[in-house]
């Protein structure tokens, strides 16, 4: 996937995702040049006078989301502060780890007790059911009532209701696409360079007379870009993001299986191996954590990611040249689409109030939520509109991933973005079926031991097998093998069990 401002959420599946620049806004410049300096006071000769009174300082909010580092993330959080301090009474400091260091980096993090008060979840990142049930995260119910009734306003209820675990709120979901649908993204510069027909594929093994292309005329490009995080494609719905327990998406029975001893990923698997093989893959794949050079560069023909309405002039914008698309699946609604993006206020934060209050206002104040995800106008990007940007060249010091930040729907249109365009997101969220295990959150509280040891066996194999890194037809069997010796059975006979209950409850 990319990581840059307009990447989507998936995900992305990957997930997932990405991803977006959204609907029109005010220009912030006069936000950004706001002085919050007190008047200076008038000159008195008495001296026994009493003080004036003062405001109080404001709070400082330590925020950590998910993202590769910006260079100026420091530089736009001071002019944010600025804003905030006079909004709200608070500053923000943001700190920024790398996609593929996220979740570990967090878990360490939040078992240690660091300082925190807002931090980024998601059902493929820092996964948000597991660690509401941790206790990770404050339930925030009475905060949404009480300083969120903005938040409130602006989401589809269908976010906060299928984001609840147990019945409460621990986080709120990005306002942004409900459905999830995967694409193949192209460097169209290559595409029309060697005269490529794009319009047929779909398929992982599609792609083949095109990898082969770019292989052979253009030994400085990556012909497939992917890091360890990627996954083919399969008509599953998993019921823990990236972990092997799935059913099927066109079920009539609601069985739980094994998705490595499922057809359809032995044979993608296949294909990967015999693409890796032939050069298309890094030889890093396994091991690469971010494509941010890359694709920066320009040297990669095809990645997969989720999409938008409009994805590809969002990532045509961020990248500076262009990208088009085609369907890589089904639009299907899952539980991870819809907790794709979500912001979380830390059990331990000591300035929760505080820390409603700035979400709820990146979700309502579209100055605010722009400079975050923007940066400076006249530094990072100009306006060419009411309600549309342009990057500058300084954009590069501050790509931010706008689906990760709250409500895409308050951010500028990229030139070429219809004026109708957020009437395209309704027919879009429209279109998505819904999974077969939607609403349903499995509690794996009865199966912690099996689960860490199968994350464990997953570090082992999971890189390796989905990139073509090793030969499934060695490995799957060692791995599946493992799986099961670390409790995989067990804890998809006890999802079956409540996968079951769960059915007969509706």
């Amino acid at each position: 996937m990319f990581k840059n401002k307009r990447m989507l959420a998936v995900g992305l599946t990957a997930m997932l995702g990405g991803t977006l620049a959204l609907s029109g806004c005010s220009s912030n410049n006069n936000a950004n040049n706001a002085s919050n300096q007190p008047a200076p006071a008038e000159e008195s000769s008495n001296a026994n006078a009493p003080a004036a009174e003062t405001k109080n300082e404001p709070v400082e909010l330590i925020w950590y989301t998910i993202g590769t580092p910006q260079k100026d993330t420091d530089k736009v959080m001071a002019e944010v502060s600025k804003y905030t301090a006079d909004k709200i009474g608070v500053t923000v400091k943001m700190t920024q780890l790398d996609w593929g260091d996220y979740s570990d980096k967090m878990k360490v993090l939040t078992a240690s007790g660091t300082p925190m008060d807002i931090l980024f979840t998601s059902s493929w990142a820092f996964d948000y059911v597991q660690n509401a049930r941790k206790g990770a995260f404050l339930a925030i119910d009475d905060l949404l009532k009480s300083e969120g009734q903005g938040i409130q306003g602006v989401l589809d209820p269908a976010f906060l209701e299928g984001s609840k675990v147990e019945g409460h709120n621990y986080g709120i979901p990005a306002n942004k696409e409900l459905p999830a649908l995967e694409v193949w993204r192209f460097n169209k510069t290559l595409v029309d360079k060697h005269g490529l027909d794009t319009s047929n594929v779909f398929s992982l093994e599609s792609l083949e007379p095109l990898l082969k292309t770019i292989k052979e005329q253009e030994p400085d490009v990556v012909p497939f870009a992917l890091n360890k995080d990627y996954m083919p494609v399969v008509p599953y719905d998993y019921l823990i993001s990236n972990l092997p327990m799935a059913v099927k998406l066109d079920t009539t029975v609601y069985k739980v299986v094994n998705i490595l001893d499922t057809p359809e990923m032995k044979q993608a698997l296949k294909t990967m191996r015999a693409y890796y093989k032939a050069g298309y893959v890094s030889p890093e794949a396994a091991t690469i954590t971010s494509l941010d050079d890359v694709q920066k560069a320009g040297k990669w023909f095809i990645d997969r990611a989720a999409t938008t309405p409009f994805a590809d002039n969002q990532w045509s914008a961020s990248l500076g040249y262009p990208v088009v698309s085609t369907p890589a699946s089904e639009s299907v609604v899952f539980n991870w689409s819809v907790m794709g993006s979500m912001q979380a206020i830390s059990a331990n934060s000591k300035h929760p109030e505080e820390a409603m209050k700035f979400l709820n206002l990146v979700n309502t104040d579209p100055v605010l939520r722009n400079m975050i995800d923007s940066g400076i106008e006249g530094t990072h990007y100009k306006m060419a509109g009411d309600n549309r940007m342009e990057n500058l060249p300084d954009s590069k010091n501050y790509d931010m991933p706008t689906f990760s930040l709250g409500n895409v729907m308050l951010t500028f249109l990229n030139p070429g973005d219809p004026d109708n365009k957020w009437d395209e997101y309704k027919s879009f969220n429209g279109a998505g079926k819904p999974a077969p295990t939607l609403g349903f959150n499995f509690d794996a509280s009865s199966v912690t031991n099996e689960l860490a040891a199968i994350q464990n066996v997953k570090g082992e194999f999971w890189a390796a097998l989905m990139t073509g890194t090793v030969d499934p037809d060695e490995y799957l069997p060692k791995a599946i093998e493992k799986f099961n010796a670390a409790g995989l059975d067990k804890i998809i006979a006890e999802a079956q069990k409540q996968l079951d209950a769960w059915r007969a409850s509706k």
